[in-house]
């Protein structure tokens, strides 16, 4: 978590000592619910008895041991209390009372631990939330997808390419993209070069954080071509102006106002990442010192990913112990069966705050894949935040051989949720992209055309909206949050 604009006590990390859940400047201890208590029978370890199909094959186990040892005598990468104000955020947006916005590459790199590529990141997912709260008339969440995002899960271990057949990229925590046998080799060090990558990035977000909303540039002066194009309805275009207008006005009030006591004088972010690679999840879980609990301090919430969330696997062990918030990925052939059986395995305690349910169906399949989901969980009266990850489920591939994905698809996954929500009486608390704040070519629509994804397509493994793209959808998602605000 990145600290209040209105306090100037720089963000903290946590020594061993300090990993207790303490409170963060000016919350009340009331406000804060206490963490699950660890299960008698885990420990940060017991992952390894448990069956981990996406396990990473290295040569030399010794060679991860002297790894593992070094990142466990390593500073946290972030704080026990951060995580708490995370947990504490999202469980009022279970109950109605904020949204979440979670968004970053799909996989990350170090190479992206450059100031302009992280500034540009922070710089949308800013301006989306500041749509989203004006939109939705309630108080957003950030949660990157950075610090962190290193490892990506694989269909397939190996890849065949002109005869040779090599490891899969598993993304920079385990190997290199480039295929040649040196590059696709395992290597663990590349944990604590990425632990080491990750503390960069988050030293920067927090640099850029403290500035708050400064140095961000008025809404009359964003790029809104998208609400100009042809064919779009007048009532939808006039909804894009209206809301970039009270947005202005806002921030000139808050202007006036010397930006304290207000919502929007308040930046912070927390991160996230799939907790694939459970020896660097497990090196730096530590303790609390005052009670049997533990927490992952390699960010404030890990989740379980469409290949990981397995009852009994590797990955659901690991996180039952933990007492950080945590995000369950639930495509569209998962069962409601299923999703008890998580759900009481991962929050037996029904803490709130604590899960995540992030749906990732397709626009073709989420209207009947959905709803069965929403029932059962509801009639069951679990605790839990609704997120839609409208990218995962709309993947496709050209007649060229090039995967990408349509916004229209994307959109129309984020309308039928709203629809599978409003008819079973659930509310959708946020929303989840892979974008990154460049002028990448990687998803058509808007003014990237199929033929265009040849000028910029950079990412690694899957495709990611841009800043304008990015930005529109959220001025789309802005106008169903105000046509259904209570």
């Amino acid at each position: 978590m990145i600290h209040e604009i209105a306090t100037s006590t720089p963000a903290r990390s946590s020594s061993n000592s300090e990993v207790a859940a303490e409170r963060a400047p000016g919350e009340s201890p009331l406000a804060r619910p206490r963490p699950p208590a660890r299960a008698s029978d885990w420990s940060p370890t017991s992952w390894k008895n448990k069956p981990d199909p996406q396990a990473t094959r290295y040569d030399e186990p010794a060679a991860v041991e002297r790894v593992v040892s070094r990142i466990e005598e390593l500073p946290p990468l972030v704080s026990s209390w951060e995580v708490e104000r995370l947990r504490s955020l999202i469980a009022e947006a279970q109950l109605g009372r904020r949204f979440v916005l979670q968004g970053g590459d799909c996989a990350e790199t170090m190479r992206d631990c450059r100031a302009g590529t992280i500034v540009k990141k922070l710089d949308i997912l800013l301006k989306m939330s500041l749509v989203l709260l004006v939109g939705g008339r309630r108080p957003v969440v950030r949660v990157g997808r950075f610090a962190g995002q290193y490892a990506k899960p694989r269909s397939r271990p190996t890849e065949l390419r002109g005869g040779l057949e090599l490891p899969s990229y598993f993304g920079d925590l385990v190997n290199g993209p480039e295929f040649t046998p040196e590059a696709r080799r395992p290597d663990p060090e590349r944990m604590l070069a990425c632990y080491q990558h990750a503390a960069m990035t988050l030293n920067f977000v927090r640099s850029f954080s403290a500035g708050g909303l400064s140095d961000l540039e008025r809404p009359e002066r964003w790029s809104l071509s998208f609400s100009e194009r042809d064919g779009l309805p007048a009532a939808v275009r006039e909804s894009f102006q209206a809301t970039t207008r009270q947005l202005g006005d806002a921030l000139r009030c808050m202007d006036a106002l010397g930006g304290a006591g207000n919502e929007l004088s308040r930046v912070e972010f927390f991160t996230s990442h799939e907790a694939l690679n459970l020896h660097y999840e497990s090196a730096q879980t530590r303790p609390a010192p005052d009670r049997d609990a533990y927490y992952d301090l390699t960010t404030h919430m890990p989740w379980l990913g469409e290949r990981t969330r397995v009852s009994g696997g590797a990955h659901v062990e690991f996180l039952r112990g933990i007492s950080n918030p945590i995000g369950i990925k639930l495509g569209p052939t998962v069962s409601p069966v299923d999703v008890l059986r998580l759900l009481d395995t991962l929050n037996p305690g029904e803490i709130p705050g604590r899960i995540v349910l992030i749906t990732r169906m397709g626009a073709t399949r989420v209207g009947d894949a959905l709803p069965p989901l929403l029932e059962v969980v509801k009639r069951a009266g679990r605790r839990v935040l609704w997120v839609c990850d409208p990218m995962h489920g709309n993947t496709i591939t050209t007649s060229s051989g090039v995967k990408t994905r349509e916004f229209a698809s994307i959109l129309r996954e984020i309308e039928r949720t709203y629809d599978a929500h409003d008819a079973c009486g659930t509310y959708l608390g946020g929303v989840h992209f892979e974008l990154t704040g460049d002028d990448v070519t990687e998803c058509i629509g808007g003014s990237v055309r199929e033929e265009d994804l040849s000028r910029a397509y950079e990412t690694l493994c899957d495709p990611r909206l841009n800043q304008a793209q990015a930005l529109e959808l959220s001025y789309c998602i802005a106008r169903r949050m105000r046509a259904t605000s209570p």
